[in-house]
């Protein structure tokens, strides 16, 4: 089914695991990322960013397919406008039919970021869709700016900002970044800091920068209160890999064959990250569709 971010991270806040946001480019992606989330009875999140959408993935196009794949599932798909910052660009994907939009004006000072927020979750509400915002920032990995604490989400500020701006769920910096870390680099996260904004905000929470962050600190940070963990960078590698890996050993495999070599490899990796995070059988449905007890 085609719903919003919002219904799905609640119900993983108040049942303690995870839903993952994976970044999808094109079809064959889609495809994975809806099927294995059907074959893992889970929830799942559809991210496209604003270069993905300027450059591959356009919303007028990408919309009528995705809702025609998720549709007749079982369990749960949102697509979701991934750091969302241009109001252009939020506008048209409410309007093209994303059920969610991310604002991202984590980067401007708080006055600014509340008022952003605001106004995107208001238009967003009013569309039936979901509104993610940030407080804080989430740096970028191969920049080296994702493990300064002066970045780390306030506590305090957190409050205010989610009482002001009436957003559904907020992306909190407490150590990641977004791209490929170091080779043999795992960043060290603030849990505490992670346990203080869980219990001051009593709701769902996003982890940004999930790519490289090791497995035992992503699971520590689903059991202290993550609820959506956005994956990008791991995923396209493990296609990428799987796709030299095939042309490697079969340098003339045709081009269709190759794009199913990257399928089938997402939606093991999918499905395996699933698991990780707690989601899997979270959404168990028999033959009817309804959902069991």
């Amino acid at each position: 089914m085609y719903t919003s971010m919002k219904e799905m991270l609640w119900h993983a806040s108040e049942n303690s695991y995870a839903v993952m946001a994976i970044n999808c480019t094109d079809m064959e992606q889609a495809r994975a990322i809806c099927h294995a989330a059907a074959a893992e009875h889970a929830p799942v999140i559809i991210d496209i960013s604003p270069r993905q959408m300027k450059a591959h993935a356009t919303p007028e196009v990408m919309v009528p397919m995705i809702r025609a794949i998720a549709e007749p599932l079982a369990v749960p798909v949102a697509l979701n406008l991934d750091h969302g910052g241009e109001y252009a660009d939020i506008v048209r994907c409410i309007q093209a039919g994303f059920s969610s939009v991310m604002i991202d004006s984590s980067s401007f000072p708080f006055e600014e970021n509340v008022r952003r927020a605001q106004l995107v979750a208001s238009i967003a509400h009013a569309h039936g869709a979901s509104c993610e915002a940030e407080l804080g920032h989430v740096g970028v990995a191969a920049a080296g700016d994702g493990r300064s604490a002066d970045m780390y989400t306030n506590v305090e500020q957190a409050v205010e900002f989610v009482e002001r701006t009436h957003c559904d769920c907020l992306a909190v910096a407490i150590g990641t970044a977004h791209g490929s870390y170091p080779d043999d680099f795992v960043p060290s996260l603030d849990f505490d800091r992670l346990a203080e904004l869980k219990a001051a905000l009593k709701m769902p929470l996003v982890l940004h920068g999930g790519s490289g962050a090791g497995e035992e600190n992503i699971r520590r940070c689903v059991e202290l209160g993550i609820n959506k963990i956005n994956v990008c960078t791991d995923l396209f590698k493990f296609q990428r890999g799987a796709m030299h890996e095939r042309l490697n050993a079969e340098p003339g495999i045709d081009y269709m064959d190759i794009q199913m070599v990257g399928e089938e490899a997402a939606i093991g990796f999918i499905r395996d990250y699933m698991r990780m995070i707690g989601c899997s059988g979270t959404y168990a449905f028999d033959g009817s569709g309804e959902e069991l007890d």
